[in-house]
């Protein structure tokens, strides 16, 4: 939770004019990547844009000092609930550090009226997009539920932020320690997990309220009494420290009703002034290098610069998107795709309340020297300092910027909604419509402004850090278990009596949109629906095909084909197909999943016309070029060593074969990046042959949600795709004819060297397919594995406090489906946390200890409740066919879930789980330090492999330990 970041919501209705494509030849194959010219676009100034943005509001101030902000959006029957407080990690002092995200984790755990993890009750109430996040500037906590649960999640918002104190108890405090410890533990294990730390420390001075992370010191946390505790939530949480915002299904009568009812007896807090901070420079460049076991070389070049509110904010953010941000950014025409000596670049500008951080990330090519890498990048950056954006790039980026965003028009809450928009610049600027702002500081922004902030902040002296592949040097890493060291008796807390927790009247079914179906004149079919909270079309043209798709000898060529196709077209190369997109404000993308292929639009209604125009470009004339290819063949390559790093990564590389077995299409790794052997063996007839076999026509479905009527959107897809012939390659076909071994339950331990954490994954296969009806056994599945209250992340996070997070479910194929357990742990934990993962399964499934009335009470109701809040923007309809389809459900699909939920019973779910799972058939794979987890799985009486991260069976050898320190 801790490296949630904010986002800023500020959006734009797209009302441009319809560009126009210029006249433009086809060229060869082999010649697409020398084209002189892009097609000219045409699209209206975004200064025309901005002035139609508008997110109406109504605020109110409590007599506690509670600022309610309220946006009426009654497309859908939900109301998100956001609460944001005027705390982050900045306002900590020394010895403090870590406590804002500690309470973000102890004001999840229950309040005095509301007893036990909220969520309980979020999850009956049927909340979605539900969340907390810490960072440096503000907690929040926000759910969008039925705006029949609305007057319980305010009671609930209401408890914990006036009626906290007397639910935390010294077993609670010393928990959630240890569930912070198991998070910081998650972030540090992964390739170059420390580097923030490093960072910070290197580019704010001692005493600086930016200086640590969020995630804070375990030694604070550890030594921090309950009156300390106590004193910091006193000083920090009080109503006038905080904003509420309520978007959705609600009237501002209404909402003043509510919160004066729930918030208004709430005692004002002490007076919160946001801890101050200048934006420090250093007084010489400071450069690091470290080692890590990772597969490339990185290059993090950064800056601390101003905040949010200042003036320069804008025009260095411009600034980081033409250097790094765009895809056809300065970094990625010069070091990815010109010179191709690095994977991957990115240029960001991080702007927090007082201060900001501007940042160069370049992942170095294998092979390449990283100091001459380096100081390219500084020449290409010098150069834009010195000349400045061309006006063409700082367009792109403004209109970039407002299409990116329109969605969150969409989106009444969760990460990015309205919500967001309005509680950032009331908590920040004291504005909710600073939002407007921004976009109008954008709009007016210009080449030369960009230039001289760049100038102004970025030729300062900076910090460089170097990550080299290598042995991770020793490091403070968080104790096996929290002492507990402080464990000072506080009075008791005397509670206040409240009202009782309000009741949740009946929510409705679901109105899912009415889905309609046609086709071109081709014989393709369209799967079209309507939503027109926006004006924003999304399509996905999808193939039968996916990462089952592949032989087992040419593993990864579906996907590199895919990646392949928007590098370029017959009349575009790669850069220019990029800006493209970027003037349109349209996003074309290729992706897999196991058994389906997609090329994705995402664009502004407006702009439509073209944009799609660009889509069938990339769909139907690839060039599929030979330089291309050996780029994306070298980033590929790159990709797969990174994954050999990472825990999860490794662990779904190995599972896949271990359950189905390798003549499967599902026996390969999930991720469809294929192995090194076979990436480096595909060649460019093997790409045109994939092409022609699976991108066809005749193996296609066209899924649409726009805000224009189906009869404005088939004459565009029929003028594009209407007159698309098959090629005479007869069709791809997958063979699902092998059979899927019986194997029996093993461990298969993955070593990887000084991880302070491991990460356990098991799975088998079941006998259902994807396609059959798996309702009554998901819902199972939710009681054991598949939710924050099942019963094996309640064991091992929530009573254990060995992990962060731990889940089981199911995986969305067509076929024979997978049931996969993720579970990362401490280390020093990792057989126990099998044996009690083991003891859950065995528990439920034979041990009499099925499906509770309490725990079916809260499935039917979290099932059938959010269902209203699952679907309300357009990504969420379009997936929701896209899956309907897939899986052969009839389109109303979402609208007869309640029906046949509300109907279930405690001895169906215990049947469905019974009759699939078999926890003797379990297979573990460990990825962790096997010189520290070996000795641990010896002792399960399991047979035990031991893997290098290459994927050679090896001989554990001791290693160099981690550094432990208590906290």
């Amino acid at each position: 939770m801790r490296r949630a970041s904010s986002l800023v919501a500020a959006a734009a209705l797209l009302a441009v004019s319809t560009p126009v494509w210029a006249s433009n030849a086809a060229v060869s194959a082999p010649a697409a990547s020398a084209q002189a010219a892009a097609p000219a676009l045409r699209a209206a100034p975004v200064s025309e844009l901005v002035a139609e943005v508008d997110i109406p509001y109504t605020r109110f101030t409590l007599d506690n000092g509670l600022t309610v902000l309220v946006h009426e959006d009654h497309k859908a029957p939900v109301v998100a609930v956001s609460v944001w407080y005027n705390v982050g990690s900045k306002d900590e002092p020394e010895g403090k550090t870590g406590f804002a995200h500690l309470f973000e984790h102890l004001m999840f755990g229950g309040s005095e009226n509301a007893p036990g993890s909220y969520f309980t009750p979020m999850r009956n109430m049927g909340a979605t997009d539900m969340n907390g996040t810490t960072w440096f500037d503000r907690t929040n906590y926000f759910e969008t539920v039925p705006t029949p649960a609305l007057e319980q999640a305010l009671f609930m918002e209401s408890d914990r932020m006036g009626y906290m104190l007397g639910a935390i108890s010294q077993e609670t405090l010393d928990l959630q320690r240890g569930v912070v410890q198991n998070e910081k533990r998650q972030g540090d294990n992964q390739p170059y997990g420390l580097n923030e730390y490093k960072q910070l420390e290197a580019l704010f001075p001692e005493g600086h309220p930016y200086r640590h992370s969020t995630i804070g010191s375990m030694a604070d946390l550890d030594a921090a009494s309950m009156e300390t505790v106590r004193d910091w939530f006193r000083s920090n949480y009080g109503p006038n420290n905080a904003v509420l915002v309520l978007a959705g299904d609600i009237t501002p009568a209404k909402a003043r009703e509510l919160t004066e009812k729930y918030f208004g007896p709430i005692p004002r807090g002490p007076v919160n002034t946001p801890a101050q901070a200048s934006v420090p420079t250093l007084p010489a460049p400071v450069s690091d290098t470290t080692h890590d076991r990772v597969s490339n070389a990185r290059i993090q070049i950064s800056w601390a610069v101003p905040g949010l509110l200042d003036a320069d904010t804008v025009p260095l953010s411009i600034g980081a998107s033409v250097l790094g941000g765009l895809a056809s950014s300065r970094l990625d025409n010069e070091l990815v795709r010109g010179e191709q000596t690095a994977v991957s670049v990115s240029a960001n500008n991080g702007a927090f309340h007082r201060v900001g951080m501007f940042e160069i990330t370049v992942d170095v090519k294998p092979g390449q020297d990283p100091a001459a890498v380096e100081a390219r990048a500084r020449q290409i950056l010098n150069d834009l300092i010195a000349n400045g954006p061309t006006a063409a790039e700082v367009e792109r980026v403004k209109t970039q910027y407002v299409s990116r965003t329109v969605q969150g028009l969409e989106q009444v809450g969760g990460f990015g909604g309205k919500a967001v928009a309005l509680a950032e610049g009331q908590l920040y600027a004291g504005d909710p419509e600073h939002y407007k702002k921004e976009l109008q500081a954008y709009a007016a922004a210009t080449p030369a402004q960009v230039q001289a902030a760049m100038q102004k902040w970025l030729t300062r002296p900076a910090y460089t850090l170097t990550t080299l592949p290598g042995e991770r040097e020793a490091y403070q890493e968080a104790a096996e278990a929290p002492s507990g060291a402080n464990r000072t008796p506080a009075p008791p807390i005397k509670r206040v009596a409240r009202m009782p927790k309000p009741e949740i009247a009946a929510v409705a079914n679901v109105d899912f949109p009415t889905v309609e179906r046609t086709r071109l004149s081709n014989g393709v079919e369209v799967v079209y629906a309507q939503r027109d909270a926006v004006p924003a079309t999304k399509i996905a043209i999808e193939f039968d095909a996916g990462i089952a798709a592949d032989e087992a000898s040419k593993l990864g060529l579906q996907t590199l084909m895919l990646d392949l196709m928007d590098e370029g077209t017959r009349s575009m190369n790669a850069t220019q197909l990029a800006e493209a997109q970027e003037t349109l404000g349209a996003a074309i993308s290729t992706g897999a999943s196991m058994d389906r292929s997609v090329v994705q639009l995402s664009a502004v209604t407006p702009n439509l016309e073209p944009s799609v125009a660009l889509l069938a470009e990339v769909v139907k004339t690839p060039a599929f070029a030979a330089s291309e290819l050996e780029r994306l063949r070298a980033t590929r390559l790159a990709r797969i060593a990174a994954e050999r790093t990472q825990p999860a990564a490794l662990a779904n590389r190995a599972l896949p074969e271990l359950i189905y077995g390798s003549a499967s299409p599902y026996g390969r790794p999930f991720s469809g990046n294929g192995d090194e052997a076979s990436v480096k063996a595909i060649t460019e007839a093997d790409i045109r042959a994939d092409y022609a076999e699976w991108i066809r026509p005749d193996n296609a479905k066209i899924f649409v949600v726009s805000d224009k009527p189906l009869a404005e959107i088939k004459p565009l897809l029929d003028a594009q795709f209407g007159h698309w012939v098959p090629s005479a390659t007869p069709k791809g076909v997958k063979d699902y004819s092998a059979p899927i071994p019986a194997t029996p339950s093993k461990i298969v331990l993955i070593d990887r060297p000084q991880s302070p954490q491991s990460y356990i994954m098991g799975g088998t296969v079941l006998s259902a397919k994807g396609s059959d009806d798996l309702l009554v056994f998901n819902a199972a599945n939710n009681v054991l594995g598949n939710d924050f209250l099942s019963r094996i992340n309640s064991d091992l996070r929530e009573t254990k406090g060995w992990s962060y997070g731990v889940n089981a479910s199911t995986a969305g194929f067509v076929g024979r489906v997978p049931y996969l357990i993720t579970a990362p742990v401490q280390a020093d934990q990792t057989g126990p946390a099998i044996t009690a993962l083991n003891a859950q399964f065995n528990d439920f499934l034979k041990g009499g200890k099925g499906v509770t009335p309490a725990e079916l009470e809260r499935t039917v109701n979290g099932n059938t409740r959010r269902l209203a809040g699952s679907y309300e923007t357009s990504l969420a309809v379009l997936n929701a066919m896209r899956i309907n389809d897939m899986l052969g459900r009839p389109d109303d699909y979402p609208e007869t879930v309640a029906a046949r939920t509300n109907a279930l019973t405690t001895a169906e779910l215990d049947a469905a789980a019974q009759a699939a799972l078999d926890p003797s058939r379990f297979v573990w794979v460990v990825v962790g330090d096997a010189s520290v987890v070996k000795p641990q799985l010896d002792a399960l009486g399991l047979p035990v492999e031991v893997r290098s991260a290459s994927g050679a069976d090896v001989t554990p050898v001791s290693h160099p330990a981690i550094t432990r320190v208590l906290g």
